[in-house]
């Protein structure tokens, strides 16, 4: 999704909306937390790579403190990738401009039935952040039973 999109008058019609819904308790409004949610997803790009032994997933990161990403596995098969990048106040500066993006963000993947969530490692470099998902090995193809034919 293209991030100028976030400022697109379909998200403000999506706080308005729970806005109003706050007001008149509307149960079929989206709520708060699920437009936070949907703006952090859209926010955040992600590259896929498929390699012989792992799925690897590449996610910008620049800014962000090791402390304030998550990633973690839920529902023993999604991949939630998660974090924060918070602005540096400065005593006596003031923002004449303020353009790069601030706030939570989220993605989360559904991950393949070969992937082995026991095997999962994270690291971030150069405000890159890379999870590398093991595969797991294919099954072995089952033999044939033999068996002894006896004479009677």
């Amino acid at each position: 999704m293209d991030i100028r999109l976030l400022g697109s008058p379909i998200f403000s019609t999506l706080n308005h909306i729970l806005d109003e819904s706050d007001k008149s308790s509307n149960v079929s409004a989206p709520t708060k937390t699920y437009v936070r949610d949907a703006r952090a997803m859209a926010a955040t790009p992600a590259d896929i790579k498929e390699e012989a032994g792992a799925y690897v997933f590449v996610i910008d990161m620049p800014g962000v403190k090791s402390g304030d990403m998550k990633v973690e596995v839920e529902d023993e098969n999604v991949l939630v990738i998660a974090g924060e990048r918070k602005r540096e106040e400065e005593e006596g500066a003031k923002y004449v401009r303020m353009e790069r993006r601030v706030g939570k963000f989220m993605r989360k993947f559904q991950l393949p039935e070969n992937a082995n969530v026991d095997k999962i490692s994270a690291v971030c470099k150069d405000g890159v952040l890379t999870v590398t998902v093991e595969k797991l090995p294919p099954p072995e193809p089952k033999k044939p039973k033999t068996i002894d034919v006896q004479v009677a």
